[in-house]
């Protein structure tokens, strides 16, 4: 480990988990979460009210302890990095003003980055330095995306999205016709080992030759399925969940991976990186693999508990930008809560290569005690 390498703690705030890192180059020392997750179970899914109160109360004892988890001083940092966005922004808001917070008390250059392109840039962590051009299948309760990064600090490139429902958001709505729960994924991966994937046709959207190449529609499949139950019910027949939780997340990986293999040939690229809650899916993982192997593509996926949110791919992201002189934000940076992909992240209206006085000037002195 280079001692000139950034050591940076990032702070993820964008939905309802309190993630905070602390990465050194690309070593993670230190990866602390905070869920609120079973708080908004009963509502069947997250209360962004709830969730920004969570994050409040979680902030300063989850960057605690990170920080004794790394065995780091904060006057130590390089930097503070911290998602703006896209998310919910009243979860953001908390997340950007511990940042600004912490990044004023201690003098240090802040970094606001972008939530899709950290998912991508976590994999640093794990499987080294990102090869460029990389091609990323982000998937989660938010997103479905295909992105083609030349560089993950400047340069991400929307190849194709979700239309409507994204993959996340599908699974928790089926689970919930299955009355599985809240959230749906884990759940429905678990029953869908014991099921038969081919046991329902269920409908592959946008998957015709007239359809967009690299877009995802999962809202014909959430009603198809949905339907599919309804009829069983009102017959007065059992519904095979097994059965049904198998097909559905077949249609569902199917369709992700053929496209993502796809975008990968049609562009030359020979490695895909799979990010997001959702690339912990089991069969999710499996098809892609079998299918990249086919494809002479070398396939990237993160352990599963750096897909899901997370502070360390907030920290993996700052410290490259650290690392490439990118400007730093100013202290008036605001959450985006729909902020582009094509914005890695949000330079300060001022700011240059290596000039982090807007930073300074305010806090000559470590404030923090």
């Amino acid at each position: 480990m280079a001692a000139d390498e950034p050591l940076v703690l990032g702070i993820e705030t964008s939905c309802d988990e309190t993630g905070v890192g602390i990465v050194h180059g690309t070593t993670l020392l230190a990866d602390a979460v905070a869920s609120s997750v079973d708080t908004h179970a009963r509502f069947g899914g997250v209360v962004p009210e709830i969730a920004s109160r969570a994050h409040l109360e979680a902030m300063v004892p989850t960057i605690e302890r990170a920080l004794k988890t790394a065995g780091v001083s904060p006057k130590d940092l390089d930097g503070i990095a911290v998602t703006a966005g896209p998310g919910l922004a009243g979860a953001l808001l908390v997340g950007v003003s511990a940042a600004k917070a912490y990044a004023y008390a201690l003098g240090k250059p802040l970094y606001g980055v972008n939530h899709l392109a950290s998912h991508i840039c976590v994999d640093q962590l794990e499987h080294g330095r990102l090869p460029e051009p990389t091609m990323a299948l982000l998937v989660s309760g938010g997103h479905s995306s295909l992105l083609l990064s030349s560089d993950i600090t400047s340069d991400v490139r929307p190849m194709g999205a979700t239309i409507d429902d994204a993959a996340g958001e599908a699974f928790d709505k089926i689970a919930r016709v299955l009355d599985l729960g809240f959230p749906g994924g884990p759940v429905i991966d678990r029953l869908a080992k014991e099921g038969d994937p081919a046991a329902i046709a269920f409908p592959r959207g946008l998957s015709t030759a007239k359809d967009p190449a690299y877009d995802f529609s999962f809202s014909g499949l959430k009603t198809a399925v949905a339907r599919w139950i309804e009829a069983k019910r009102a017959a007065g027949e059992e519904v095979p969940v097994r059965d049904v939780a198998a097909s559905f997340q077949e249609a569902v990986v199917d369709v992700l991976t053929r496209k993502a293999v796809r975008a990968c040939k049609d562009e030359g690229v020979d490695h895909l990186m799979i990010g997001g809650g959702v690339a912990a899916n089991s069969r999710l993982r499996a098809l892609a693999q079998e299918r990249c192997e086919r494809a002479g593509i070398l396939l990237r996926v993160p352990r599963p508990g750096l897909c899901t949110d997370n502070g360390a791919m907030v920290a993996a992201l700052g410290a490259e930008m650290v690392a490439r002189n990118r400007p730093a934000s100013d202290l008036e940076l605001s959450a985006d809560s729909s902020l582009p992909v094509t914005d890695p992240h949000v330079p300060g209206a001022h700011a240059h290569t290596h000039d982090h006085d807007h930073v300074h000037e305010v806090s000559k002195e470590n404030l923090y005690s």
